[in-house]
């Protein structure tokens, strides 16, 4: 058996939670792109950035690698999901104001394309389809290197004040 490694760094989310009820969502969300506040730890883990911070929707980049496959083969849904989660979710974010945050309530996910190590990066768009004060909804797809579609998603969010 080869053994392989992999060191994920991150830094503390706190120092972005501490600020984010202070700036809209957009302004926190361009602030993380670039590095001012610190992006969550879950993007390291996955080889995920964002790359695209707009209103009403958001694009990350993902470099897949063999760390992330599944026993078949291939990379595990669950990072794709995770790509499409939060591209739905900052691209909700985008729209709303200072003090007000967001939780994923439901993703519906399709998984159209196997990804393997040499599908990336990848780019997943995010869409807000209907903002709203208590609920939003959202979708988006994930795009591999030749620009084939591997998977699409819609999702709803809560929308609620964030404790300051």
């Amino acid at each position: 058996m080869t053994e392989r490694e992999k060191t994920v760094r991150w830094r503390d989310p706190a120092e972005g939670q501490a600020v984010m009820p202070t700036m809209s969502g957009i302004d926190y969300l361009r602030k993380m792109q670039t590095g001012e506040v610190p992006g969550p730890p879950i993007a390291s883990h996955i080889n995920m950035e964002l790359a695209e911070v707009n209103e009403g929707q958001v694009s990350f980049h993902c470099q897949p690698d063999e760390s992330h496959y599944n026993p078949i083969g291939m990379v595990h849904g669950g990072l794709v999901c995770t790509l499409l989660d939060s591209a739905l979710g900052c691209a909700t974010h985008t729209t709303l104001p200072a003090g007000v945050g967001y939780t994923s309530i439901e993703i519906k996910v399709n998984y159209l394309r196997p990804v393997t190590s040499d599908s990336g990066p990848l780019v997943c768009t995010g869409r807000v389809t209907k903002p709203g004060r208590r609920v939003a909804f959202a979708e988006g797809e994930v795009v591999d290197n030749k620009g084939k579609v591997v998977a699409t998603a819609t999702g709803s969010l809560l929308v609620f004040p964030l404790d300051k």
